[in-house]
């Protein structure tokens, strides 16, 4: 089992990560040893998490999470599902012109 999962920190940005012991993972976190990115932006809040069935699974994940905007990130971890097409990065291409 394996967990991918976003923090809001204090700041009001956002952290993804992945790891195999969410609980330790967290313990980590919330005393400003989980990463250089969140212990300088205490505290930190868990405000979205989903198990995985390994941990390269989690990986991919947090990997795809990377690269959302911060309004699609928003709708997943408020549980918008039905928001998440619409928010979709548009490609443009030379023929819409």
């Amino acid at each position: 089992m394996a967990w991918t999962y976003i923090l809001r920190c204090g700041d009001g940005s956002y952290y993804v990560g992945s790891t195999r012991d969410l609980d330790r993972r967290m313990t980590e976190h919330y005393a400003g040893m989980g990463s250089a990115y969140t212990s300088d932006r205490m505290p930190v809040e868990l405000v979205w998490f989903m198990e995985t069935s390994h941990i390269g699974e989690a990986y991919a994940l947090e990997r795809k999470l990377h690269g959302w905007s911060r309004p699609k990130r928003e709708a997943l971890i408020a549980g918008r599902f039905d928001l998440l097409p619409g928010l979709a990065k548009r490609r443009t291409s030379s023929s819409d012109d």
